[in-house]
C-alpha cells in the first residue's frame, strides 16, 4: 500500500484554500513553482500531471517522491530528475534550473530559493545583479539605438546611390546608342580617306624602290669599276687571269709579317685556287683583297703630319715626338687586325635616306591620319561606356538587403590582425589573409550570396571559391554581422581545415529597438 504523505506545508495550504480571499493564497505558492503554471495547481482539487499521464491526491505536490513520469509534481525538490525548479529571482532574471541542484547545497538562484531545505546560507544578490545588468542591458540598448539610426542614414545613403546608378545608367544608355551612330559614320569616312591614302603610299613606295634601285645600280657600278682596276694592276701580264706568282710578287698580302707572301697566303687570296678569272676576281676576291690594296694607297699617302723634315745641311736630324715610334711600330705589329676590321667596315652598306612625302602625299596621309584618329577616339569611348554599364548592371544586380542598407558597405575594406595573420575583408567583393610579418596575400573567398537562416538571411555573409588548399577544397569565409556603432572586424579564425569566419560588428545588422533596457530583465510574476 502507497504510503500516506501529508506534509503541514501543503495541509496549510489545503486549510487556508477554504477560509483566505484569493489575494492572499497568492503569497503561499508552491516552491519551485512560476506564477505562470500557478493556476494549473489548485489546492482543492487532485493534481493531474502535466503530461496528463496521471492524477494524484494535491498532497502529493513537494513530497519529495516523484509521482508523475514529467517530474511536475516535484517543482520544488529534487525527487523527479527531469524536473525543474523555477528561482524567481526578483529583482533579476528568473529562470528555471534542473531539480538535481535544489537543496545540492550550493546556491543556484541568486535568492537562494533553491536551497530552502538546506539551511544553506544563501546571499540574496539579485538585486545587485539586476543594477549590473540593467547597465549592461541600457549600454546595449543604447548602441542598438545608435547603431540603428546609423542604419537608417546607410539606407538614405544606398537608396540614393541606387537612383544615381540608374540614372547614369540611362543616360550611359543614350550616350552610347549616339557614339555607336558617330563610330559608325567616322568608320566611313576613315575607309574612304586610307584608299587615297593607300594609293598615294603605294606610289610613294614605288618611287623609293625606283631611287634606291638606282643608287644600288650606280654603287654596284663604281664597285666594280674599282675591281676592274684593281684586277688589271695586279694582273702584270695583263693575261686575264690573275695567279698566285702575280700575288706573290706583290708584298702588301704577306699575312704573317715576315717579308714575304707565301703560296699558301696567295692562295688564301685566290680562294684556296691558283690562279683566278676577271669574274671570279669581282665576284669573290676583290672582297678579300680590298682591304689590303687599301692599306697600300694609304701607305703610298701618308699624311703630312707623319712626314719627316729632311735636316738642314750640316744640321742634327729633327727630334721624333715621344710616343710617336711606339704608336707607328703598334700600327705595324697589328696591321691584320687592322685589316680584318676594314674588311668588315667596307661590307657596311650606307643607311638609306627615306624619302620625304611630297606636299599632296603629305596632306592625303594626314587627312587619313586625322580620319583614323576619330574614329579610334568613338571606338574608345564606346568601350568605356560599355564597361561602365556592366559596371553598374553587376553593382545593380548584388543584394544589398531590402533598404539598401548595405550599399554603402561596397568598396571599403576593413581589417583585422592577430599573432600570425592580417585579414582583409571587402563586403560583396572578397576576403584574404596575409602573413603579418611580410608575404603574399591569399584569397579566403568572394563575394557570393547571404548565407544566414531563413529569419535572418543577412546575418552572415558567404565568401566562396578561393585559393585553393594544397590537396584540399578551395578557401571560403563566412562572416557574421552583429550589431554595433561601428564597422570593425572583431575576429578572425579557421574553425575548419580552408574554412574561415569573421566576426563583423556593424550598424547594418542593427535591429530596431523595443521597449527599454528593463524589458530585458522581465519577469513573468510581480
Amino acid at each position: 500500500m502507497k504510503k500516506l504523505r501529508i506534509y503541514n506545508f501543503n495541509f496549510a495550504i489545503l486549510v487556508v484554500t477554504l477560509i483566505c480571499p484569493e489575494n492572499v493564497l497568492s503569497e503561499l505558492r508552491i516552491k519551485g513553482l512560476s506564477a505562470t503554471r500557478a493556476t494549473l495547481y489548485d489546492p482543492s482539487h487532485d493534481f493531474t500531471c502535466l503530461d496528463g499521464s496521471e492524477k494524484i491526491p494535491f498532497s502529493y505536490i513537494n513530497d519529495d517522491y516523484c509521482d508523475c513520469k514529467d517530474g511536475s509534481d516535484e517543482p520544488g525538490t529534487s525527487a523527479c530528475p527531469n524536473g525543474m525548479f523555477f528561482c524567481r529571482n526578483i529583482g533579476y532574471r528568473s529562470h528555471y534550473i534542473p531539480s538535481s541542484r535544489v537543496n545540492d547545497g550550493i546556491c543556484d538562484c541568486c535568492d537562494g530559493s533553491d536551497e530552502w531545505a538546506t539551511g544553506t546560507n544563501c546571499t540574496n544578490n539579485c538585486y545587485e545583479l539586476g543594477a549590473s545588468a540593467r547597465e549592461e542591458a541600457k549600454e546595449k540598448h543604447d548602441i542598438q539605438q545608435r547603431g540603428y539610426q546609423l542604419k537608417l542614414q546607410y539606407s538614405e545613403q544606398g537608396k540614393q546611390s541606387r537612383k544615381e546608378k540608374q540614372e547614369k545608367f540611362e543616360i550611359l544608355q543614350r550616350e552610347r546608342s549616339e557614339i555607336e551612330a558617330v563610330k559608325l559614320e567616322r568608320e566611313a569616312l576613315k575607309e574612304a580617306a586610307e584608299i587615297p591614302e593607300k594609293e598615294a603610299l603605294e606610289k610613294h613606295r614605288a618611287m623609293e624602290e625606283e631611287i634606291r634601285s638606282q643608287r644600288q645600280a650606280s654603287e654596284k657600278q663604281k664597285r666594280d669599276e674599282e675591281a676592274l682596276a684593281a684586277f688589271e694592276q695586279l694582273d702584270s701580264n695583263q693575261d686575264g687571269v690573275l695567279t698566285s706568282d702575280e700575288i706573290m710578287a706583290k708584298p702588301i698580302f704577306d699575312q704573317n709579317g715576315d717579308g714575304l707572301v707565301s703560296e699558301e697566303e696567295a692562295k688564301f687570296f685566290l680562294s684556296g685556287q691558283t690562279e683566278m678569272t676577271r669574274e671570279e676576281f669581282l665576284n669573290t676576291g676583290f672582297v678579300l683583297m680590298k682591304p689590303y690594296l687599301t692599306h697600300e694607297e694609304e701607305v703610298a699617302s701618308p699624311p703630312p703630319s707623319s712626314t719627316v723634315t729632311p735636316p738642314a745641311e750640316g744640321g742634327e736630324l729633327p727630334e721624333i715626338p715621344e710616343g710617336e715610334t711606339d704608336e707607328e711600330e703598334e700600327d705595324f705589329d697589328h696591321g691584320e687586325a687592322d685589316h680584318d676590321d676594314r674588311t668588315e667596315d667596307s661590307e657596311v652598306l650606307p643607311v638609306e635616306e627615306t624619302l620625304p612625302y611630297d606636299p599632296e602625299t603629305q596632306k592625303i596621309v594626314d587627312e587619313a591620319k586625322a580620319a583614323r584618329d576619330a574614329y579610334n577616339e568613338a571606338d574608345r569611348r564606346l568601350r568605356e561606356i560599355e564597361r561602365d554599364l556592366k559596371n553598374i548592371e553587376d553593382s545593380m544586380k548584388n543584394d544589398y538587403g531590402p533598404e539598401e542598407e548595405f550599399s554603402p558597405l561596397h568598396g571599403h575594406c576593413f581589417e583585422f590582425t592577430d599573432r600570425e595573420y592580417t585579414y582583409k575583408f571587402c563586403p560583396f567583393d572578397y576576403a584574404s589573409q596575409r602573413p603579418k610579418h611580410g608575404g603574399s596575400e591569399t584569397r579566403l573567398g568572394q563575394w557570393g550570396h547571404w548565407a544566414g537562416p531563413e529569419n535572418n538571411k543577412y546575418s552572415i555573409m558567404m565568401l566562396e571559391k578561393g585559393v585553393q588548399c594544397w590537396n584540399g577544397p578551395q578557401r571560403s569565409c563566412k562572416v557574421h554581422f552583429t550589431c554595433g556603432v561601428d564597422n570593425v572586424i572583431m575576429s578572425a579564425s579557421e574553425p575548419n581545415r580552408c574554412e574561415y569566419e569573421m566576426n563583423f560588428v556593424t550598424p547594418t545588422a542593427c535591429a530596431p529597438p523595443t521597449g527599454s533596457p528593463d524589458d530585458l530583465l522581465a519577469h513573468d510574476e510581480l
